[in-house]
C-alpha cells in the first residue's frame, strides 16, 4: 500500500484531518482518573489498595466469559506480592492510558493501511479507543499491568524499609506483606504514604518461577457472583421510575417505517407509550412482556428500498466478485511460471452467514438527567458507544456517562451499540429511566453477521507431492471497512482513510496466507457487496480462511497420496512450534493416517501468535447430521499466565467452532434473515459435546492470543474427518450430507 501524503489526506478529508500528522507527534501525558471509594488509596492508572488491604485492579476489557478479569489482575498481583484472596476487580473508566492499539489493528485492519503505524497507534491512543476483541488483552496489557504492580511494590517497600531503617532493596513482598527477614507489614497499612513516593526510572521486575502467582491456575474472580445469582448485567439494572422497552426494526437494507396501529398497543395491559424512529419503533410498558406484546399489536410496516436480498442475490454477488477483478494482499515467488504450462489442481469452497447467537441479546438501560445521560450497557467499546449515544441525543460526549458492565457471551456482538443508542433515544423522548432488550428473534434477523466468502483454491504439485504453486482467490465483503465505517463514524482520520480508493480488506483476509513454506504464492482478495451487515464474530476471518486453507492441504496431501500430518509437516520449512503441536495432537489422539473408514481427520492453524492442532472423530447420523466423537487439541500458546483459563477458552472455542461447523448460520429470505431462534441454528447441545482433550505445549515465548485459537481449526478437521468417513468432500459450511 502507498505511504499516506499531506496531500491525500486534504483531498480524502479536508484540510483539517490533514493536521493529524502534527498532531500525532505532539506531546501528550494523560492523567489517571481512578475513583477511590472511602478507605481506598489510588496507585496509578491501575490499581487501588483499601487500608484493610483490598485490592482492586481496574481493568479496561470487557468481561464476557474469557476470563479477562480474571488473568490481567493475576499479572498485577503476581508483581506486587499480593494475596489473590483480597484482590478484586473493577471495569477502568475512559481514559487513552486504557487504549488498546493492538485490537484497533485488528479489528480495522485494512482500513488505515495508508497511514504510518506511529501516527495510528497515536490516534488509537488520543482517541481512546477502549477495545476488546481479537484476543488482544493480554498481549496488549501485560507490560503496563507488570509495570503498575512493580511499582506499587517499591513504594511499599519503601515505607517499609524507611520504618525498619533498612534499605528498601532488602525487603519483598508476599502474600499481602512487605517482608524483610521476619519482620512483616501489611499493604493496607503502609499505602496512604507509600502512594506519595517516587519510583526509580528503571523498574525490576520479578524473575524466577517461586512463589509466583503467574503461570498458576487460580479461581476466577467472576466466577462466584456468576455462579450464586449476583453478578449484575445490562438487563439487571432497576432505578427509580424505570420503565422497559421492546425494539422492531427493518428489514435487511434500506428500511424506513411507514406507520404503526398505537390504538391497538395502547389495548395491551401495562403499556405506557411508543416512540418511533425512521428504521425502529419501540413500545414503552411496565414490564418488558407487556412491551414485546405491544410490538405485535402495533403491527408496524417498513417500506425496504433497493434489490430484494435474498439467498441468490448473495450467491451472485459472491460468484460476481470471485470472477472479477481482486486485489493482491500477500505474494511470493513467482507464480505465473509456476503454473505456467501445469496441470493444477482446483476447489471452491463457501461459508455462509455466520450468527453470533450469545446467550444475552443486545441490551441497555438509560437515564436522561435533563443535561446529561447514563448509560448501563454491554460494551467492547465503552468509547465508541458514548460518541454514537452523544451524537444520537445530540449533546456532547462530556455530557455522557457509560457503566460497562458483564457481557453474557457476545463473541464481537457487543461492539455494536444499536440498543444503547435506542436506549438513549427512548430515554430522552419518554424522560423516564428505560430497560431496554431485543427479543431473541430481534438479536438474530438483526445481527451483524459474520461475513460469508466463497474461494477458490488453486495449487500445483511437483511429481515428489510437493507443493509448487498456489493461489488462493476469496470473495467476501470487507468487513473490516464496514466496521470503521460504523463504529467510527465521526472520526476524522477514519473518514479519510475510507475515503481513498479501497484495497484488499485485512480483516476480511486474516489468517489466509498459507503457514506453510512455498516456493510460490499469491492471496488475492475479491470484494463482494452482498447487501447484508457484516461485523465481527469470534475467530473473525479466520473462521473461513482456515477452512478453505486446511480442507485444500487435505486435498492436495490426498491428490499426492501422503499421509495428511506428515505432508503437513513437510512443508512447514522449520516451524517447530506448529510441527510439535500437530505431533502432539497426532499422539494423543492415535492418528491412523485418516485412512478411509476412519473418520479421523487434522488440521492446524495459528493466530494471534499462537499455534493449534486439531485432531478430529466425526460421521454422520442416520438423519444426515454430522456428529462429533472426539477433539484433540494441542496448544502453544507461549507463557500461561492461568493454564486453566487457557484452557477452557480453548475448550470454548472448540465448541463453539463445531457449532459453526454443523449450524449457527441462516439464509436470507426476501430481505429477513431465517433464523428467529436457537433452535433454528442447530446449535450443538450437551449431548452432542464430544469428548475433548486439550493438551498445553510448555513454552517460554510471550504470551500469544487465545480467545479466538480455539475456534479456528477445528472446522477444516471435522471437514477432513468426514472425507474420511465418507470419502465425500464436503466443500461448504455449515457441513451437510448434501454438500
Amino acid at each position: 500500500m502507498t505511504a499516506l501524503t499531506r496531500r491525500k489526506l486534504l483531498v480524502a478529508g479536508g484540510a483539517g484531518v490533514g493536521l493529524i500528522v502534527a498532531w500525532a507527534v505532539w506531546p501528550r501525558d494523560y492523567a489517571p482518573n481512578l475513583t477511590a471509594a472511602k478507605g481506598e488509596t489510588v496507585f496509578g492508572a491501575w490499581l487501588k489498595i483499601a487500608s484493610d488491604g483490598r485490592i482492586t485492579v481496574a481493568v479496561p476489557q470487557a468481561e464476557h466469559g474469557q476470563g479477562v478479569w480474571t488473568t490481567l489482575p493475576q499479572i498485577v498481583a503476581d508483581e506486587l506480592g499480593a494475596d489473590w484472596r483480597t484482590v478484586g476487580v473493577e471495569a477502568a473508566p475512559l481514559n487513552p492510558l486504557y487504549a488498546n492499539p493492538l485490537a484497533a489493528g485488528t479489528l480495522f485492519a485494512g482500513v488505515f493501511d495508508h497511514v504510518p503505524e506511529a501516527i495510528r497507534r497515536e490516534h488509537a491512543t488520543r482517541s481512546g479507543l477502549m477495545l476488546t476483541g481479537g484476543s488482544t488483552s493480554v498481549r496488549m496489557f501485560e507490560t503496563p499491568l507488570r509495570e503498575a504492580g512493580a511499582a506499587a511494590r517499591i513504594l511499599l517497600c519503601k515505607v517499609a524499609a524507611a520504618r525498619w531503617g533498612v534499605d528498601w532493596q532488602t525487603c519483598d513482598t508476599a502474600d499481602g506483606f512487605v517482608v524483610n527477614g521476619d519482620r512483616k507489614l501489611r499493604f493496607g497499612d503502609l499505602a496512604v504514604e507509600a502512594a506519595g513516593g517516587e519510583v526509580p526510572d528503571e523498574l525490576t521486575l520479578r524473575i524466577g518461577d517461586e512463589g509466583r502467582l503467574s503461570g498458576e491456575s487460580l479461581p476466577r474472580l467472576d466466577a462466584p457472583a456468576k455462579v450464586d445469582g449476583s453478578a449484575n448485567f445490562a438487563a439487571d439494572v432497576r432505578l427509580p421510575d424505570m420503565v422497559f422497552a421492546s425494539v422492531r426494526q427493518g428489514p435487511i437494507g434500506d428500511s424506513r417505517l411507514m406507520r404503526v396501529d398505537k390504538a391497538a398497543a395502547d389495548r395491551v395491559r401495562g403499556v405506557l407509550s411508543v416512540v418511533e424512529n425512521p428504521r425502529w419503533v419501540a413500545a414503552v410498558a411496565n414490564n418488558w412482556w407487556a412491551a414485546n406484546r405491544a410490538l405485535d399489536a402495533l403491527a408496524p410496516r417498513f417500506e425496504t428500498r433497493g434489490n430484494v436480498i435474498d439467498d441468490a442475490s448473495i450467491e451472485a454477488a459472491l460468484d460476481a466478485a470471485l470472477d472479477g477483478p481482486g486485489t493482491r494482499v500477500a505474494a511470493v515467488g513467482d507464480l505465473s511460471a509456476a503454473f505456467r504450462g501445469a496441470r493444477v489442481i482446483t476447489a471452491e469452497y463457501r461459508t455462509g452467514l455466520g450468527v453470533h447467537a450469545a446467550i444475552e441479546t443486545p441490551s441497555a438501560a438509560a437515564w436522561w438527567h435533563g443535561d446529561r445521560l447514563e448509560l448501563w450497557a454491554p460494551t467492547q467499546a465503552p468509547g465508541l458507544l458514548r460518541a454514537s449515544a452523544a451524537a444520537a441525543i445530540g449533546v456532547g460526549e462530556a455530557a455522557v456517562t457509560v457503566h460497562p458492565m458483564l457481557i453474557g457471551g457476545s463473541f464481537g456482538a457487543a461492539l455494536e451499540h444499536d440498543a444503547a443508542v435506542q436506549a438513549a433515544i427512548i430515554a430522552v423522548a419518554i424522560k423516564r429511566p428505560v430497560s431496554l432488550a431485543w427479543s431473541r428473534a430481534e438479536a438474530t434477523m438483526n445481527d451483524r453477521f459474520r461475513a460469508p466468502a466463497k474461494a477458490r483454491m488453486t495449487a500445483r504439485l511437483a511429481s515428489n507431492g510437493a507443493i509448487l504453486g498456489w493461489q488462493t482467490k476469496i470473495a467476501t465483503p470487507g468487513t473490516g471497512r464496514d466496521l470503521a465505517a460504523r463504529l467510527m463514524p465521526h472520526d476524522p482520520l477514519a473518514r479519510a482513510a475510507l475515503k481513498l480508493p479501497a484495497g484488499g480488506d485485512g480483516y476480511a483476509m486474516a489468517g489466509a496466507t498459507p503457514v506453510y513454506r512455498l516456493p510460490a504464492y499469491a492471496i488475492d482478495h475479491h470484494p463482494a457487496e452482498i447487501g447484508v451487515p457484516t461485523g465481527h464474530l469470534r475467530g473473525g476471518a479466520h473462521g473461513y480462511t482456515a477452512f478453505f486453507t486446511e480442507c485444500f492441504i487435505d486435498e492436495l496431501a490426498h491428490a499426492a497420496g501422503t499421509e495428511a500430518m506428515s505432508f503437513r509437516i513437510g512443508m512447514l520449512g522449520g516451524d517447530a512450534r506448529l510441527a510439535r503441536c500437530l505431533s502432539t495432537a497426532a499422539s494423543l489422539g492415535g492418528w491412523d493416517g485418516g485412512v478411509a473408514g476412519s473418520g479421523q481427520g487434522i488440521a492446524c492453524h495459528t493466530l494471534a501468535g499462537s499455534y493449534i492442532a486439531v485432531l478430529a472423530e466425526a460421521h454422520f447420523d442416520d438423519g444426515g447430521r454430522p456428529r462429533v466423537d472426539r477433539i484433540v487439541a494441542a496448544v502453544d500458546c507461549g507463557r500461561q499466565i492461568n493454564p486453566d483459563v487457557v484452557r477452557q477458552q480453548i475448550e470454548g472455542g472448540l465448541i463453539f467452532g463445531m457449532a459453526m461447523a454443523t449450524g449457527a448460520a441462516t439464509g436470507v429470505t426476501r430481505n429477513l434473515a431465517d433464523a428467529r431462534t436457537f433452535g433454528d441454528l442447530r446449535l450443538p447441545r450437551l449431548s452432542d459435546t464430544p469428548d475433548i482433550i486439550v493438551e498445553l505445549v510448555p513454552s517460554a515465548a510471550d504470551p500469544g492470543g487465545v480467545s479466538d485459537l480455539g475456534m479456528a481449526a477445528v472446522a477444516p478437521a471435522i471437514a477432513n474427518a468426514l472425507r474420511a468417513a465418507t470419502g465425500v468432500r464436503l466443500r461448504n459450511l455449515p457441513l451437510s450430507a448434501g454438500g
